[in-house]
């Protein structure tokens, strides 16, 4: 019997192996192995310490180094604060850039500090601090509501804006990557030094909250870590692995990468590999309570598939009640885009850092 072309081009198909669809048929079947179903405090604690291990695995190294010099490359003195743009370097590292930014208001004792993280963007922490020298950067800013680094310094917060990898002037030069994504490139190049791009970015983000911390003006007791899009994910992880991080603020990042990979999908900097065989973004989250933490989405913010949100908020919602904390876990569903809101994220702030 002969074939028909569509069957035999069907049949090849099938045998040759269309790797996109066998993602997709893979990611459906993901094992998820670690998800926390237990119903008591004890028995969420023990899960989120077996978690976290299997985590710090899959990461490898991220702890920042405990010595390290800091460099002062600028001082810019504002109306209402002052923004030193420093470089923290230590043997081993790359030199990591970060606005710290200070209140000029007189103040007396310690401030609390919060580290804000940035996302996706060609110019980095700058978009964090608010540094709008140009048309391009102020129409950055204004459109994803960018510069809560400078709204937090005016609420009178030490802030701490680390640059990460590949972003703003960690990037270097962005036509020499010959319009291929930064992000994957430098994930490959890395894996094959046994480097995780995550896994150094979460180095850079706890390196600055240890700056912060350090810091003679600041109440290392009271430390918050807020972001946008990928500076909400990093925000995630960091709060998730330190504890130190009394709030956390995550926006735009409430989507998962069971999700993403049914796509085609190649964000090297969120990617750690082998995190669907044991969870996803929900347990990633679930390690932060029953500390406060709230999500902020946009109800028109195409980078999250709605149907996706409410079973990974369900998933986050069985650690808080077993601490009796549910009432810790916010969720803020606004009108906009992919943006930074704080309307409820700045009270929140104020009640856990300051009160």
């Amino acid at each position: 019997m002969q074939m028909t072309r569509r069957e035999w081009l069907t049949m090849w198909g099938v045998a040759a192996g269309d790797v996109h669809e066998e993602i997709r048929r893979l990611a459906g079947q993901v094992p998820l192995s670690m998800q926390f179903r237990g119903r008591t405090a004890a028995e969420c604690r023990r899960w989120q310490r077996a978690f976290a291990a299997k985590l710090g695995e899959l990461l490898g190294p991220y702890q920042p180094p405990q010595r390290f010099e800091t460099i002062r490359e600028r001082v810019v003195d504002l109306e209402d604060h002052r923004r030193e743009e420093l470089v923290l370097r230590a043997e081993g590292h790359r030199d990591l850039p970060v606005h710290l930014l200070t209140p000029r208001a007189e103040f007396s004792g310690k401030r609390a500090g919060i580290l804000a993280l940035h996302g996706h963007g060609e110019f980095g922490h700058d978009a964090v601090a608010g540094i709008a020298t140009t048309p391009e950067r102020r129409q950055n800013i204004a459109g994803a509501h960018y510069d809560y680094g400078l709204e937090l310094v005016r609420r009178g917060y030490v802030v701490a804006a680390p640059c990460f990898t590949p972003f703003g002037r960690r990037l270097g030069d962005a036509k020499a990557y010959g319009g291929q994504d930064p992000c994957g490139v430098t994930f490959v190049r890395m894996q094959l030094l046994g480097k995780v791009l995550m896994a150094e970015n979460l180095r850079d983000a706890l390196w600055a909250l240890e700056l912060l911390a350090r810091h003679e003006k600041v109440d290392g007791s009271r430390l918050g870590c807020v972001g946008l899009s990928y500076g909400g994910r990093m925000t995630m992880l960091a709060a998730a692995l330190e504890p130190r991080i009394r709030v956390a603020v995550i926006s735009g990042a409430l989507n998962v990468m069971q999700e993403r990979i049914m796509g085609r999908y190649g964000c090297g900097a969120q990617v750690i590999p082998g995190l669907l065989k044991f969870g996803d973004v929900p347990e990633i989250a679930s390690l932060i309570a029953p500390r406060p933490c709230l999500f902020e989405v946009g109800n028109q913010d195409t980078l999250m598939v709605k149907e996706w949100i409410g079973p990974a908020l369900d998933r986050i919602r069985r650690a808080y009640p077993a601490f009796g904390a549910l009432d810790k876990l916010e969720v803020d569903v606004f009108v906009g885009r992919h943006q930074w809101n704080g309307v409820r994220a700045y009270p929140l702030l104020e009640k856990v850092l300051n009160t």
